[in-house]
């Protein structure tokens, strides 16, 4: 993808010294990570490091031992974790299997506004076609939808508050190659028309190269190495790094799909 999304240079999160234990077991041991403003960028790491442990802790939903994570005004060095709007897509899109479509959307805006129903349907029906899909999905069950349906459905619940930040756990997951592309084409069309910071956990090498400005690595409870694929791929600095981007695939994509930073 040669017209890819751009950072501005800002840091919309800043982690320091981050701590996070499951009892006896230690996840992360002094993480420190900085998400630039406007930039979409890709968590990955080895299977059981903590990537999708890391992005619930950074939305909140998980609490954390010793650390800072700041936002806004914060990340930026002035002390103070100014509030942001964030959004979620969870990997199984986590959709109510007893609303519909629509009311799934509505969810947020029902528990987070005081706006008609009327007003709210139609703020849903206006993300249901932000992310590509039909006016006839609104009104079905989910169970009733494609996979890849699915992940946009969960997406435009995700974007209903109007987030700046957007948090997104393995978004191609279980997608054919097809539509894992269509998904990868709209997180990056959204993030450069709505001016989203995008923090994704993805361990599909396609997704990197196509929608990712940086890559952060995760292993051994800390962020190893970061930068944008192809230079990572060229100094990988460690020996998963090497492993994950400079094995056959990654050089077949090198230099195809890659977006500048």
């Amino acid at each position: 993808m040669s017209d890819g999304p751009r950072a501005t240079g800002d840091v919309a999160i800043r982690v320091r010294g981050l701590v996070k234990r499951f009892g006896s077991q230690t996840i992360f041991d002094g993480l420190a990570l900085d998400v630039h403003a406007g930039e979409v960028l890709g968590l990955v790491g080895a299977s059981g490091q903590g990537k999708s442990v890391l992005l619930r802790t950074l939305a909140g939903l998980e609490p954390y031992e010793a650390g800072q994570i700041a936002f806004g005004a914060g990340a930026r060095g002035d002390g103070t974790a100014a509030p942001t709007a964030l959004g979620i897509l969870f990997q199984d899109g986590a959709l109510f299997g007893a609303l519909t479509v629509l009311e799934n959307i509505e969810v947020p805006l029902r528990e987070q506004s005081n706006l008609p129903p009327s007003l709210r349907r139609d703020l849903a029906m206006m993300k249901l076609r932000l992310v590509g899909l039909p006016d006839d999905a609104a009104h079905k069950p989910p169970s009733a939808l494609s996979g890849g349906m699915r992940k946009r459905a969960g997406l435009a619940r995700a974007l209903a508050l109007d987030p700046r930040i957007l948090f997104l756990d393995e978004p191609t997951a279980g997608l054919d190659p097809i539509s894992a592309a269509s998904f990868d084409d709209l997180i990056v069309t959204l993030q450069r028309a709505l001016g989203l910071t995008v923090f994704m956990v993805t361990h599909d090498l396609d997704t990197l190269f196509a929608a990712c400005n940086r890559a952060a690595v995760l292993a051994d409870g800390r962020i190893v190495r970061d930068g944008a694929p192809a230079a990572l791929r060229a100094a990988p600095g460690h020996a998963w790094v090497e492993s994950y981007f400079c094995g056959a695939r990654a050089a077949r994509l090198q230099g195809v799909g890659e977006v500048a930073a």
